[in-house]
């Protein structure tokens, strides 16, 4: 991909520690996953250099949080309005180096500085607590304060969004933060730090350094400085993390694997149905967290839903480069994980699941999947057990509301679920009953600044977003004043 952009000055390649862009000696080429070819190449950093920003995030937390919550919120507000002054050029660069459609790429953008935008607001809104005293002569008050230097790593399929998640907040409450982006994406990290400085964060505040897990990873977890590490990524490897960070106790707030169901009752509308499903498995390519993964549908209804859903995948998904008008669907983040997808499909089809539509690698290139859709799957079936992180709609027949729940609730991780009905009674039993921390009811699309983000089970623990967001970045103080005369 030719990248183009108004202020090409925004494409930075070295890590951001203290203020300062630091380079290396050894770099990580960033590839357009639609063709292979090299963007950029990024400054690998190590052991030492995030030593470095972790000891620039301890130097820089005093004086940040000293800065009254309407100054941080200012710095924040003119933070969030250059993210949107320069939204096209943050699109480009994330369509290049994540693949995603523009279309999309500039809503991920939005979506991102809407954390920013929210955050400050909420930095104003942090309030305490007067207790009623056990005796006359004491007082008690409880005062939140920042929890301290903050480690966040993020991944590869909302690069944007999901740092700002995370930032946003942590900058809100006091903290300073060290990020990792995932190695893949790591421009649109960059560039997010070039545009803080552009509003005035103080240096320290927000460090970025890209390089390998193995070498930065214990760094932040091992480090007594670090209080506070946010993850966002698989369940196999949010566990490691927690584990490591209970040798120093450290606060952990985990975004981890999912496997939604999508539940379409016979009683629902058809058609609206459709159109979630669409949204929820098959943006960015089926490379969402909250995307469906098994698509349960009332057996009297089944085979319709299938035609119709057949027909419109067809009909409504192009898929291409992202730069390219009316494509859809871009490619997935590289060639394994195209790999990764096809080996679901053919296991699946090994085990009785028939293909509907797609099935097989696309010639557009290697990291190219098709739009997918299997029938005659079953939940025992590893399409079914696994998060394929693929655009493949694996459709499951179910009879009664029972059954149903029973499936849906069939798995270790409980993140997002989505249930089409019309029965207002159907609606509260299932939104009671379906073990998740997110579910979307007649909606595909659900995530937004303003709504608690999380799951439960081996999804994780922590909220992101909403008036809960800053709860994990802050610690509770009880203070208790004696001695008062009456």
């Amino acid at each position: 991909m030719n990248l183009k952009l108004n202020d090409p000055s925004l494409l930075k390649i070295d890590a951001y520690i203290d203020g300062e862009w630091v380079s290396s000696k050894d770099s990580i080429n960033v590839c357009d996953p639609s063709d292979g070819s090299c963007i950029a190449k990024v400054a690998k950093v190590g052991a030492k250099q995030t030593d470095l920003a972790i000891l620039a995030a301890e130097k820089a937390l005093k004086p940040w949080q000293q800065l009254s919550a309407k100054q941080r919120a200012n710095l924040l507000r003119r933070w969030y309005e250059l993210v949107m002054e320069n939204q096209e050029d943050l699109a480009q660069i994330l369509t290049a180096e994540q693949g995603k459609v523009l279309a999309e790429a500039r809503g991920e953008i939005v979506y991102g500085a809407s954390y920013i935008e929210w955050f400050a607001e909420e930095a104003k809104r942090v309030y305490g607590d007067t207790i009623p005293a056990p005796s006359a002569d004491k007082r008690i008050v409880c005062v939140k304060q920042p929890v301290g230097v903050v480690a966040c790593i993020t991944p590869w399929n909302f690069p944007n969004a999901m740092l700002t998640r995370k930032i946003a907040p942590a900058l809100a409450a006091g903290c300073t933060v060290v990020c990792k982006p995932a190695s893949e994406t790591p421009l649109s990290a960059l560039v997010l730090a070039e545009l803080s400085e552009r509003a005035g964060i103080p240096k320290g505040v927000i460090n970025i350094i890209v390089g390998s897990s193995s070498e930065i990873g214990p760094r932040l977890t091992d480090n007594p400085i670090v209080r506070k590490l946010t993850f966002t990524g698989s369940t196999e490897v949010g566990k490691k993390l927690v584990a490591a960070c209970s040798e120093t106790l450290k606060k952990t707030s985990m975004e981890l694997g999912g496997n939604a169901p999508f539940i379409v009752f016979e009683d629902a509308d058809i058609d609206s149905a459709i159109d979630g499903l669409l949204a929820s498995k098959y943006r960015n390519s089926g490379q969402t967290c909250v995307c469906t993964n098994r698509v349960l549908v009332q057996s009297r209804i089944y085979q319709s839903f299938t035609d119709k859903l057949v027909d419109a995948v067809k009909q409504r998904l192009i898929m291409g480069v992202g730069t390219q008008d009316k494509v859809t669907n871009g490619p997935l983040i590289n060639q394994q994980a195209s790999d990764t997808v096809d080996r679901f499909v053919k296991v699946a089809v090994a085990q009785g699941a028939k293909v509907e539509i797609g099935g097989e690698p696309s010639n557009l290139g290697r990291c190219f999947y098709p739009p997918t859709v299997l029938t005659n799957v079953t939940n025992d079936m590893e399409v079914a057990r696994e998060e394929v992180f693929g655009p493949v709609a694996s459709l499951i027949p179910f009879e009664t509301e029972q059954q149903a729940i029973d499936i849906a609730n069939d798995t270790n991780v409980g993140l997002a679920a989505y249930f089409y009905t019309r029965d207002i009674g159907r609606v509260w039993r299932m939104g009671e009953a379906l073990e998740y921390g997110i579910v979307g009811i007649n909606e595909g699309i659900i995530s937004n600044e303003m709504a608690p983000f999380g799951g439960v089970k081996e999804s994780g623990s922590g909220r992101e977003g909403s008036k809960y967001g800053m709860d994990d970045y802050l610690e509770i103080k009880y203070m208790c004043m004696g001695g008062i005369d009456r």
